[in-house]
This record gives C-alpha cells, sequence and structure tokens, in this order.
C-alpha cells in the first residue's frame, strides 16, 4: 500500500506506513536482516521524489551497508542499492561518485548472469 500511495504522491501517508513497516520488520526479524534494506530503499526513494536528499541519503547508504554485510557485494540486491544510490549521486552532482557505483554495479550483474 505504500508503494502504492507513493506512486499517488501521498507522500506524507507513504511514509507512516514505510516506517511501520520498517518497525515490524526490525522487530521480527532484527535490525541487521536484508528484508529491512528494502524498506530502507524505499524510504530513500520517498525521500528522492520531493528533494529531500539529505533525508535519503542516510538511508541509502544503511541499506548498502546492510546489504554487503548479509547478502555479499556480489549480490544482486547489492548491486540494486547501488544504483539506486547512483542515481541520487547524480542528482546532486556527484557525478564521479555514481560513475563508480554505476561500474560496481554493472560488473555485479554481468556476473551474476
Amino acid at each position: 500500500m505504500a508503494v502504492v500511495l507513493r506512486e499517488q504522491g501521498s507522500y506524507g501517508e507513504a511514509d507512516a506506513l514505510f516506517k511501520k513497516a520498517l518497525t515490524i520488520l526490525e522487530v521480527a526479524l532484527g535490525p541487521d536482516h536484508p528484508n529491512v534494506a528494502f524498506v530502507l530503499n524505499d524510504l530513500a526513494l520517498l525521500r528522492v521524489a520531493p528533494r529531500r536528499y539529505s533525508e535519503a541519503e542516510p538511508l541509502y547508504l544503511r541499506a548498502l551497508a546492510l546489504r554487503e554485510s548479509t547478502l555479499g557485494p556480489e549480490h544482486p540486491d547489492f548491486a540494486t542499492s547501488l544504483e539506486s544510490y547512483a542515481a541520487l549521486l547524480r542528482q546532486t552532482a556527484r557525478a564521479d561518485e555514481a560513475a563508480r557505483m554505476e561500474a560496481r554495479a554493472k560488473a555485479i550483474r554481468a556476473k551474476s548472469e
């Protein structure tokens, strides 16, 4: 439901549902479970649409760190997080950093094909 609300532009309502989902997952599975990273990524994306980049970045970084530590640096979901964070970097005029993230994601994807 939170994804639908985000797509409809109901950012406040979506935010509340994503935060609730994050709390439930952290309690049920622990704060270091890979599924927590999915919600963190969604929360970050929710902040990108209204250009709240400074709020999105720590969420992306936490999702990246969580996926790398739990799934490994060669996992496709880690590549997804790299790509998401690279998009944020591009939007905040950090093209060199974004290019490094994108290249890393591309290499991971090439290995998993």
